[in-house]
């Protein structure tokens, strides 16, 4: 878990979900901009699944060819 993920998760549990009291504008922009990165991420992780078994390929292996190419700026390969 990465250092902002922490945060995050430290906030929330500081301050309760956006229902519990009457949240600043901000902390409600805040945490539906984490959200956004939660939904992003389960997705990200839901297609690398599904690309590495259409590849017959471990996942994990999936995965890294992802990483490395992001971190190089190139587009993974098209099916």
């Amino acid at each position: 878990m990465n250092a902002a993920h922490r945060e995050v998760l430290r906030l929330r549990d500081e301050y309760g979900p956006p229902t519990a009291a009457g949240w600043a504008e901000t902390q409600t922009t805040t945490y539906a901009g984490w959200r956004a990165w939660r939904d992003l991420a389960r997705d990200t992780q839901a297609a690398i699944t599904a690309y590495a078994k259409e590849q017959g390929i471990a996942r994990h292996e999936a995965e890294e060819d992802v990483k490395a190419k992001a971190r190089a700026g190139e587009a993974p390969d098209q099916p």
